[in-house]
C-alpha cells in the first residue's frame, strides 16, 4: 500500500512539475493495485506508434464525478458490504473538484435519494435543501407576464430546490466514506480495448504535447486505468461517451439526439421580494414562437435566487445569441423589480440533451 502510495505522488508530481495539477487538487490515499504495464496506442499521436504506459487496476472505473457517477460508486459499495465483498472502485473527474463542472438549477425529486442515503436530510453536513412550496408558470410577452395553469409534471410539491454542485460534494464525501476512491482533476482521452473489441478500462490524458502531438520536453503520459467493467457517467455530449456511442454504434436504433444550453446566474437579493420556496418557469419571451426554450427562477435561502434561460439549439435564426436573450430576460419587468439592488454571485452555462427517452 505504501509503494502503491509513493508511485501515485511520483506520477502527479511529473504532472505538477509540468504545470498540469490544479491547485484544488485532492490527493487520494492510494491508486488502487500496480500490477503490469499495458501498452496502447495514444489517439493523438500516429497510429502506428505505441507508448508503455503505467497501468493500475480496479473492479470498476468510473469517469464522471456527478450525480450519476457518484451515485453508481455508492450504491456499488453499498451492494458489495451487503454480501461481504470487497471490490476496488475508481472515479475520474476532469473538473479540479468535485461539483468544479456541476450546474444546474435546480429541483430535485428525492426518491432515488432517499432510497440510495435515506438519512441525507438529517445529517449535519449535509448540501442545500429548501422544500418546494409554491409553484407558478408564466406566459411572457415583452411587457408582461401571463399567469398560466401549472401542467402537472411540473408541480414540485414534495420537491427541493438544491445546488447540485454542493448535492455532489455531499455524494462525493460519502463515497468516500464507502471506500471509493475519488480523482478529481484528471481527464481521460479514451477507452482501452483488449483484442476482441471489449472495452476493459480508460487512458488518462497525455499532458505536455505539441500542437502536432509529438511530445515536449515537459511530456507526462497519462496512465491506464483497468478493470471489468467501465461506467461512462460524462454527463451530455462526454468525449470519450462520443467515441463509444460511435464505435458500437448504440445509437443505431435510436432517433437523432437534440441539444439545449443552459445559462444560469446566482444572485443575493433584497428579503422584500425574496419568496424561499418559490419555484417560477416561464415561456415566450424573449424567444419567438419557432425557438425551443424557457426561463427558472428558484428561490433559495438567505436572500438567494438561481435565475436562468434554457435555449434549444436547433433554433434556426442564425442570429439568435443565447447569452443575448439572457440579458433581454433580465430586464424584462418580471425579473428586473427582483434582481434590482441585488447582486450576482456566479454564473456559467452548460449544455443539455433535450431530445428524451428515445433519443438515448
Amino acid at each position: 500500500l505504501e509503494f502503491r502510495r509513493v508511485l501515485f505522488r511520483s506520477w502527479r508530481h511529473s504532472f505538477s512539475q509540468a504545470g498540469f495539477i490544479p491547485r484544488r487538487f485532492v490527493s487520494p490515499a492510494s491508486f488502487g493495485p500496480l500490477q503490469r504495464h499495458f501498452v496502447t496506442s495514444s489517439p493523438v499521436r500516429n497510429e502506428a506508434e505505441t507508448i508503455e504506459r503505467e497501468t493500475m487496476d480496479f473492479d470498476v472505473v468510473i469517469v464522471g464525478g456527478g450525480p450519476a457517477g457518484l451515485s453508481s460508486a455508492i450504491r456499488l459499495k453499498q451492494l458489495a458490504a451487503e454480501n461481504n465483498k470487497e471490490i476496488n472502485v475508481c472515479l475520474v473527474e476532469k473538473g479540479a473538484e468535485l461539483g468544479a463542472h456541476t450546474l444546474s438549477g435546480a429541483v430535485m425529486e428525492p426518491t432515488a435519494l432517499d432510497r440510495l442515503l435515506p438519512e441525507w436530510r438529517k445529517e449535519e453536513e449535509t448540501f442545500v435543501h429548501t422544500p418546494a412550496l409554491k409553484d407558478r408558470f408564466l406566459f411572457l410577452t415583452k411587457d408582461y407576464a401571463v399567469p398560466l395553469p401549472t401542467p402537472p409534471q411540473m408541480h414540485n410539491e414534495g420537491n427541493y430546490i438544491v445546488s447540485l454542485g454542493d448535492m455532489v460534494r455531499y455524494l462525493g464525501r460519502k463515497a468516500e466514506e464507502l471506500g471509493v476512491e475519488v480523482y478529481p482533476g484528471f481527464s481521460i482521452q479514451s477507452t482501452v480495448t483488449d483484442n476482441n473489441g471489449r472495452v476493459c478500462g480508460v487512458t488518462t490524458t497525455d499532458m505536455g504535447l505539441n500542437a502536432d502531438g509529438s511530445p515536449s520536453d515537459n511530456v507526462a503520459w497519462g496512465m491506464n486505468l483497468l478493470a471489468p467493467y467501465t461506467v461512462l457517467a460524462e454527463g451530455c455530449r462526454g468525449s470519450v461517451s462520443k467515441q463509444i456511442i460511435k464505435k458500437y454504434q448504440l445509437d443505431k436504433d435510436s432517433q437523432p439526439q437534440t441539444y439545449g444550453l443552459g445559462i444560469k446566474e446566482l444572485w443575493k437579493v433584497r428579503p422584500e421580494v425574496h419568496q424561499e420556496g418559490t419555484c417560477e418557469h416561464t415561456v415566450g419571451y424573449p424567444m419567438d414562437f419557432s425557438t425551443y426554450g424557457g426561463s427558472f427562477l428558484y428561490h433559495l435561502p438567505d436572500n438567494m435566487v438561481a435565475l436562468g434561460l434554457v435555449v434549444g439549439l436547433d433554433y434556426t435564426n442564425p442570429t439568435l445569441s443565447p447569452y443575448q436573450e439572457f440579458q433581454q430576460l433580465k430586464r424584462h419587468r418580471h425579473f428586473a423589480k427582483v434582481l434590482e439592488g441585488g447582486e450576482v454571485i456566479s454564473y456559467g452555462a452548460i449544455a443539455l440533451i433535450e431530445g428524451g427517452i428515445q433519443s438515448l
